[in-house]
């Protein structure tokens, strides 16, 4: 990977059904695209939907805010803001933010994470506490 930059899974990817399942919509309504990129740690996802009507950045954001509220290890960004690898980086957090065209029907979201973290291993205490009745996410902060 050193020095190099791929998309892969285009159309294929094995968490597709699962994007597509949250929001709620078509498969014919959402590219999902991940990378591979040459750095020690972290997933960057992109994901493009069109939206049936128009909507409003605040819109958006509001429904994100709703939906993660009791998510103690997602933090949204605020509309027109994007994530990073550097911002997730040896955290159990997935940071999630978007941008919305000017037409408000073309909705792209940027999800970051640190694969070896948040990966298998802060899933796993995560899952854990859920199990065991424990606060999401003691032991991950």
């Amino acid at each position: 990977m050193d020095e190099n930059f791929r998309a892969y899974g285009l159309f294929t990817h094995r968490h597709t059904p699962e994007v597509i399942e949250h929001l709620g919509l078509g498969a014919d309504d959402v590219m999902f695209s991940t990378h591979l990129l040459p750095v020690a740690r972290g997933i960057l996802s992109t994901m493009y939907v069109w939206l049936d009507a128009p909507r409003e950045a605040g819109e958006i954001e509001a429904l994100y805010r709703r939906f993660y509220a009791a998510k103690p290890m997602v933090r949204l960004w605020a509309a027109g803001q994007l994530p990073e690898l550097q911002h997730v980086a040896h955290t159990n957090f997935c940071d999630i933010g978007f941008a919305l065209d000017d037409g408000g029907q073309r909705l792209v979201l940027v999800s970051c994470l640190d694969n070896l973290g948040k990966g298998a291993a802060g899933q796993a205490v995560q899952n854990m506490n859920g199990m065991m009745g424990f606060e999401e996410a003691a032991g991950l902060r």
